[in-house]
């Protein structure tokens, strides 16, 4: 599979989110499969890189051209693909996914995780979304996504879209087990 993986550059969040980064790294790299992420060489992204690239994994970046500009990627993957701008490096990570892996991360993360429910939500996306819940980073983002449905700007069924594991141990078997999303998405996007 080719997995996409969204995920920070910060360095100075806690230790254990840049062990849950590698961790997954080499647990998808050991299953065989393709990592696509965001080309970055700091923070959560290369602790992702690093873990795969440990166990022999492909890694695909796909970096924004002002980013390789000040050298923000990884010297250590063999593919790199420079786009020209962060619109088309989201469609890039997108594009061919067989599942969006979001790891905890600020406002770039949650605008990909974001954009990646709402193309589901349209019948644009329809493979699996799963959040690495580290730390119960997304709990605050579960509730408030039940706020959405509970206040009807989403239907119930929405809450389908994606789901959360606790550990990177737990992300294949959930990719796995997420059935496709609805075929009749476009119809059930509108609440009614």
């Amino acid at each position: 599979m080719r997995i996409c993986v969204y995920c920070a550059s910060s360095q100075m969040c806690d230790a254990a989110y840049h062990a849950a980064a590698r961790r997954l790294g080499e647990l998808l790299a050991e299953d065989g499969h393709v990592i696509v992420y965001g080309g970055g060489a700091v923070g959560l992204m290369g602790s992702l890189a690093d873990g795969a690239l440990t166990r022999g994994g492909k890694v695909i970046g796909i970096i924004p051209r002002f980013m390789r500009e000040v050298e923000w990627q990884h010297a250590g993957i063999e593919e790199l693909e420079i786009v020209e701008d962060m619109r088309e490096r989201k469609h890039r990570l997108l594009t061919g996914s067989d599942a969006v892996v979001a790891l905890p991360g600020g406002c770039g993360t949650l605008e990909e995780l974001f954009e990646a429910i709402t193309l589901k939500r349209l019948g644009l996306y329809f493979n699996p979304i799963v959040l690495l819940n580290t730390h119960d980073f997304y709990a605050p983002l579960q509730t408030f996504m039940q706020k959405v449905i509970d206040e009807r700007f989403m239907n119930p069924g929405h809450a389908a879209m994606w789901s959360l594991v606790d550990t990177p141990e737990q992300v294949l078997p959930e990719i796995q087990r997420t059935p496709k999303w609805r075929e009749d998405a476009r119809d059930y996007a509108v609440v009614r």
